[in-house]
Formats: C-alpha cells, sequence, structure tokens
C-alpha cells in the first residue's frame, strides 16, 4: 500500500516563515485525511479520482495550507471488502492519528465505514458510494457524502422515461447495495408517476454478480422477455460486455435505454466506436462544459497531468476541497466543529457550488444528464445539460420519516 502526501516546498516555507509560522510546529505537524478506497479492485475510475486529490492538496498547500499547517493525504487500499475497510479505517484513526475519513467506493463499504464512523465518533466525508442509505436509512451525525445518491441521478432520468409511455421494463443490474438501490428507485418513481391514468407498468429484473456478468446468457434472457424499454445501472467490464453483447444479439434495437453512470469517460471511453448510439445516460462531458469552474479545473488538471479529467477526477478533487473548506469554516479540526461545520455548509467544486444539507448530510451535487453519441470514433455526450442536485431531493417531510435521529 502507497502513503501519498503533498508536501510544501522551499518557496512557501521561506512565505510561511516569513509570516512568523515556526517550522517546528506548522511543518512537523500536517493536517490529515485518511482516505480509503478500492484502488486495485476500480481502477479505471479511481486513478484519475487519486490524480483530483492531489492536485486539490497541491493547491491548498500551495497557498498557505490549512491553520498555518499543510494538508497531507494518508491513503490505503480497502480491496473493496467491508470488514477489509473497517481495519484499514481503525489503522488510519489509531495509528495514523487523521482528522478525519473520507473515500470509499463500493456502496456496502461505505455504509460499513460509514457506521465505525457513528462508533468512534469521527467524521466520514463519503466521497463516491451512491446508496441512499448512506443518508437516509442508514444515516448518522458523522457521517456526509459528497455524490449524489442513486434516488437522485434515478430522478433526473425518470422524466424522460416515464414520457415514453412503456409498459414492460427490462431491468439490469450488478447484485450488490448501488445496483439494488438504483433498481429500486427507478421502480418507485416511475410506478409513482404513471398510476395515475395509467394500464399498469411492469418490471423484469435481472441481477448479476459485480465484475463477473455473464452477457450471453443475460441478453437473451432479456430479449426472450420481449421489454418494451430497458433500465441498467451496469458499470466498468460489466456495462461493456453488455453492450456488446446486446448490439450483437440485436437487444437494442427500437427499444429506449437508460443507463446510470454510462456517460461517465470512465465507462464511455473504452467503448470507443462500439459506444451506444442513443441511451439516455448520466455522465461527464468534460471536453464541452465552458463554465469557469471547470474551465480553471480543467486547465489546472492537464497542465499537471497532460491528460483530460474523468468523473473520477472532479470527485476526488471535491472531496478535498469539501474537507478543507469544513476545516476553514470550523477553525478547528476537532470532530466536534467539523461536523457543526459541514451542516449546511457550501463549497464550491468544478461542477459550481454545492451546499451540504443539515438535514440529511447529502450534498447538492448534481450531475449532467443527456445522451450518447458516436462521433470520430469515440463515444461523447450530446443534448445534455446539468441536472442540479437540489432539485432531485426528497421532501423533507420524507426524509425526517425515514432517517434515524442523530
Amino acid at each position: 500500500m502507497k502513503r501519498y502526501c503533498a508536501r510544501l516546498g522551499g518557496t512557501l516555507a521561506a512565505v510561511l516563515l516569513a509570516a512568523g509560522i515556526a517550522t517546528g510546529s506548522a511543518l512537523a505537524q500536517p493536517i490529515k485525511l485518511g482516505e480509503l478506497n478500492s484502488y486495485k479492485t476500480f481502477p479505471a475510475f479511481l486513478e484519475p479520482y487519486k490524480k483530483g486529490m492531489e492536485l486539490a492538496v497541491g493547491e491548498i498547500n500551495a497557498s498557505g495550507g490549512l491553520l498555518g499547517r499543510p494538508l497531507e493525504l494518508v491513503v490505503r487500499d480497502d480491496t473493496g471488502n467491508p470488514g477489509d475497510a473497517v481495519r484499514v479505517a481503525e489503522e488510519l484513526i489509531t495509528r495514523e492519528k487523521v482528522d478525519l475519513l473520507m473515500g470509499t467506493f463500493s456502496s456496502a463499504v461505505g455504509l460499513a465505514v460509514a457506521d465505525l464512523a457513528r462508533q468512534r465518533k469521527v467524521l466520514f466525508l463519503a466521497s463516491e458510494p451512491l446508496t441512499d442509505k448512506i443518508v437516509w436509512e442508514n444515516g448518522n451525525r458523522f457521517t456526509f457524502r459528497l455524490r449524489p445518491s442513486t434516488y437522485m441521478q434515478t430522478a433526473m432520468l425518470v422524466p424522460i422515461a416515464s414520457e415514453m409511455h412503456k409498459r414492460r421494463w427490462a431491468i439490469v443490474y450488478p447484485d450488490y447495495e448501488y445496483g439494488r438501490s438504483a433498481t429500486e428507485a427507478f421502480k418507485q418513481q416511475m410506478i409513482a408517476r404513471q398510476a395515475a391514468g395509467s394500464s399498469g407498468i411492469e418490471f423484469v429484473e435481472t441481477a448479476v454478480p459485480l465484475g463477473k456478468i455473464d452477457a450471453g446468457p443475460v441478453v437473451q434472457a432479456m430479449i426472450d422477455s420481449k421489454p418494451d424499454a430497458i433500465f441498467s445501472s451496469l458499470f466498468a467490464g460489466d456495462l461493456t460486455k453488455f453492450v456488446r453483447e446486446g448490439e450483437l444479439r440485436g437487444l437494442f434495437k427500437d427499444r429506449p435505454v437508460f443507463n446510470l453512470l454510462g456517460g461517465e469517460p470512465e465507462y464511455l471511453d473504452p467503448l470507443k466506436e462500439e459506444a451506444p448510439a442513443g441511451w439516455y445516460v448520466t455522465g461527464y462531458p468534460w471536453s464541452a462544459i465552458s463554465t469557469p469552474a471547470h474551465k480553471r479545473f480543467l486547465d489546472a488538471y492537464q497542465a499537471k497531468y497532460k491528460d483530460y479529467p474523468r468523473q473520477g477526477s472532479v470527485v476526488g478533487y471535491s472531496v478535498v476541497m469539501s474537507a478543507a473548506a469544513a476545516i476553514r469554516k470550523a477553525r478547528s479540526t476537532e470532530t466536534a466543529k467539523l461536523v457543526a461545520a459541514m451542516e449546511g455548509m457550501s463549497v464550491e467544486t468544478p461542477f459550481g457550488k454545492i451546499t451540504y444539507r443539515a438535514l440529511d448530510h447529502q450534498s447538492t451535487m448534481g450531475a449532467y444528464v443527456g445522451r450518447i453519441a458516436v462521433k470520430d470514433g469515440k463515444g461523447v455526450m450530446t443534448d445534455w445539460r446539468y441536472a442540479d442536485g437540489a432539485g432531485y431531493l426528497p421532501a423533507d417531510d420524507w426524509v425526517r420519516a425515514h432517517r434515524p435521529a442523530n
């Protein structure tokens, strides 16, 4: 396992000394962000994610650090296993003495670390796990979540799907917390929208082992079910295999397809000219976003890495900037003060300003919604728009009814 940290250069050290900050105290006592993630399990997303984090840390330290101290990342791999993740998180807390925890990719891992944060009373900033439970049914006062949840991203696609008035939906999903959560969110929202005056809606579900899809039989079973439309939450290698087999067997012909995350470069780029044109997706059209906030991020990222950012890059950058904003606002690294600072806190990200709601600790980060097209031999998002997460959250009364009292 590697340990990554951003260190102050000589020039910055001189500036700090000139400002009267003693090297013996300030430079020797960094603020530690304890980050754990499934780097070996999901490298397509998490390698760019790590770069995004390091870019943010470098910018913060170049501007003087936090509270007169440098910022340091202490990074560990959780192997994508909840039990290993809890052990790693304990190590970060007890041995490394980190000031807070952040990260995780798998929803099952995120839930396990969130429960540990509750028990140990340490701040946990969940960057990537998308399950709704992490802020609602299993929510706790020490856990905050950055990315829009499965409910939120599904809600961005459901208005389009419901307007098609398709009766029989085939659903395919990875059989773990994220996929099950996305499937339930889609079904509930579609039923709610089509209940009045509808002749009924049917769902035929297919669950596949994460990372182990047998695409041929899965696609054939879906064809045999004769669906009118398809909803998928597959990603990474499972998505690639599903797309190729589905195109070969004609599954997608004359059927609208909706896929969470399918427009993210991590999963779209490997398909190249095989990208499934016409699919409705959430994603990240990095090359076409012209907002000032995104342009600043894009320019800095490309200058540092000579590469284009992925969705993971934005998430990694934004989670560090969120932690830094909490520390600045709290003027402390004490957990109670950090928790109080994050409730209702706003922070600038490459997607614009987001807010961590005090009600449920869910951020209002949104996602881009559009369709897939093939241009110059590769998949791109077209007809896209940014869906602000604030507009896709459940009602406050629903949250109060489903979230445990702090």
